[in-house]
């Protein structure tokens, strides 16, 4: 969510459910903020953005977050030069640094305290909680490379908990920093409706597809549509834009149905990616081993799969999805192959780009186009 960090050591803490999705607040700052036009058509820096920025400032950080005039995150293809490597690193160690003040203000008031104190230095060991309890659901293997909380020595289905715990601190610091602030409410009232959006995506995904019991039928494109914007687009696009327009004291209805409208069509798009990598991606790069075959699950791949099969090949592919034998998972990925998913795929992606681009150029104001392209350009063609 909206508290995600890009610090580079993986095993560091992370607060929010997706730290491999599209930006972040920091991010959102960085690449321009939240900017209004003025009437002649300029652009300029919202003022309540860089007022409220403040309030994120360490005094062992006083520049962090970035001031949208400070980039940190450079579009794809581009290349920094010294001073912005300069740049880049030094908010880094900001951001570092200011991460070590977040964990802190979690954890000190009851690290030693003789009833809570090992329950709250579990903290700095938890990753987001929605991934948590996800790979639970899922019975992932690794996240990022590592193996999953739950999969840690120890830790077990007590992971339950640990997302639950995980979820009270953001709450705890949106009151930390942002209780006196016009815009709290807002921001609690967001939270909590993303929450539930995501968690009726995530029963979506589980009952449409219960491990043990296949049944195609339920595959359909708009199952698919409903389970991906409720349990991806909502928290994973939509969220961080429209937690940095409330704090930029944009809280139109007009504004955020705008944004809306371009955001989840983008939560689609990235989902539908997630899918292909999870098959086709490499597992070096991805951080994790895919496992959408044998978990029975509603994915891009296996609902294209329906739409092109015969009626030879559906049988075959009900033979063999859902189930964890290697021999059976080889054989869904073969027909795969033979049904050139990978092509249909690039196809897709180079239509959904498209498609993106128009509605941005249509739905964007007030809000200039340039925010919402450099969050379609970090995703387009990833491979992660």
């Amino acid at each position: 969510m909206i508290l995600r960090t890009f610090v580079p050591d993986p095993d560091r803490v992370v607060l929010g459910p997706r730290p491999h999705g599209p930006l972040d607040l920091w991010e959102l700052w960085s690449i321009g903020g939240v900017r209004a036009a003025e009437p002649g058509g300029a652009e300029t820096t919202h003022p309540r953005l860089l007022r409220e920025a403040s309030l994120f400032r360490s005094p062992a950080s006083p520049t962090f977050p970035p001031t949208p005039q400070r980039r940190l995150w450079q579009p794809p293809g581009t290349r920094m030069d010294g001073d912005q490597k300069s740049v880049f690193a030094q908010e880094k160690q900001d951001f570092v640094q200011h991460f070590s003040q977040i964990v802190k203000i979690l954890t000190e008031d009851g690290m030693g305290h003789p009833e809570v104190g090992d329950a709250i230095a579990r903290l700095k060991e938890l990753q987001a909680f929605f991934l948590v309890a996800d790979d639970i659901m899922d019975a992932s293997l690794t996240r990022r490379g590592q193996p999953c909380w739950y999969k840690k020595p120890g830790i077990g289905l007590d992971a339950i908990n640990d997302a639950m715990l995980l979820e009270a601190c953001i709450y705890r610091l949106l009151k930390h920093y942002c209780h006196r602030q016009p815009y709290y409410l807002n921001l609690i009232e967001l939270f909590l409706q993303t929450t539930y959006q995501t968690e009726i995506g995530q029963t979506l995904d589980l009952t449409t597809a219960p491990q043990g019991k296949v049944d195609l039928t339920r595959f359909t494109e708009q199952r698919y549509k409903s389970i991906v914007k409720y349990k991806t687009a909502f928290y994973s696009f939509y969220l961080p834009f429209a937690a940095a327009m409330f704090m930029a004291g944009i809280d139109g209805e007009k504004e955020h149905t705008n944004a809306k409208s371009i955001l989840l069509d983008m939560g689609e798009f990235f989902q539908i990616q997630d899918d292909y990598l999870d098959l086709f991606g490499d597992p070096s790069v991805t951080g994790k081993i895919g496992t959408d075959i044998q978990d029975n699950k509603c994915s891009w791949l296996v609902v294209k799969c329906l739409q092109l099969a015969s009626s030879e090949q559906r049988k075959m592919l009900e033979e063999n999805y859902g189930q964890k034998d290697p021999e059976k998972v080889a054989k869904v990925k073969e027909l795969y192959e033979k049904l050139e998913l990978t092509a249909h795929f690039t196809k897709f992606e180079e239509e959904s780009y498209s498609r993106l681009m128009g509605l941005i150029e249509k739905h964007s104001s007030p809000l200039p186009p340039s925010i919402f392209l450099e969050m379609a350009k970090k995703i387009y063609k990833r491979q992660k």
